[in-house]
């Protein structure tokens, strides 16, 4: 009965997604599947944060979208997640969930490389969206100098301090349910690693177009949830 409750949940949300142009039609279908797998080995603690990934990632995009247009270029900032977002950023969560699902028996630790790897998704999309809109002053995250915001690689205090806050959110839901601890700091440490990891990618290997921005996403949460893997 859950299970129903749950897909027709995550239908009315992929409909309004699709509607108010949140979501390709393609990415709202991954975001769906990849719903009901983080459902599947995560219950409610995993949907839960796959949902507040979603919400605080949705309003970081929106949020200050005409001083974003500005930056780089004068073309509206884009807010329509495509497929390959949406599964660089929730696929490594979804592939925890699946295992919990074929491997019940270490469903513990799965979940917490599920919130480990939504820590890093969050702190990265909140750094560098809110970190173009507050940051003061912005760096390149290799030579330490003075760079232009927008730009991949550049980070700010601002933005880093925004995005631990938002890896902060992702311990905060998972301890709710799992009890504080250990596992609580560690979310937040991964979260945090994952979202320098991006920001290193971003300035060496992304601005050289040998990766682009989904294959970065990927690497630095499937990095975020190796981390509290090993360190557990």
């Amino acid at each position: 009965m859950e299970y129903i409750l749950v897909s027709g949940l995550l239908l009315v949300v992929m409909a309004m997604s699709v509607k108010t142009g949140k979501l390709s039609i393609p990415a709202a279908l991954a975001g769906g599947l990849t719903g009901f797998l983080v459902f599947g080995g995560g219950g409610y603690t995993g949907l839960l944060m796959l949902s507040a990934f979603f919400v605080l990632g949705i309003w970081a995009t929106s949020h200050g979208k005409a001083i974003k247009a500005t930056i780089l270029s004068q073309e509206p900032h884009p807010e329509k997640r495509h497929a390959g977002q949406v599964l660089a950023n929730g696929g490594i969560a979804a592939l925890a969930g699946l295992l919990a699902m074929i491997d019940p028996v270490h469903d513990v630790v799965y979940l917490l490389m599920m919130a480990a790897s939504l820590a890093s998704a969050i702190a990265d999309t909140l750094s560098s969206e809110l970190g173009m809109v507050y940051g003061r002053h912005h760096y390149n995250i290799l030579t330490f100098k003075k760079d232009q915001k927008g730009l991949d690689g550049v980070v700010s205090l601002e933005g880093s301090l925004l995005g631990m806050g938002g890896a902060a959110v992702m311990a905060v839901i998972y301890s709710l349910f799992q009890g504080f601890g250990k596992d609580s700091l560690l979310i937040v440490l991964a979260g945090v690693l994952g979202n320098l990891l991006d920001s290193l990618l971003g300035a060496s290997l992304e601005r050289r177009h040998r990766i682009n921005n989904d294959v970065v996403n990927l690497l630095n949460t499937l990095f975020a949830a190796l981390i509290v893997l090993f360190l557990r």
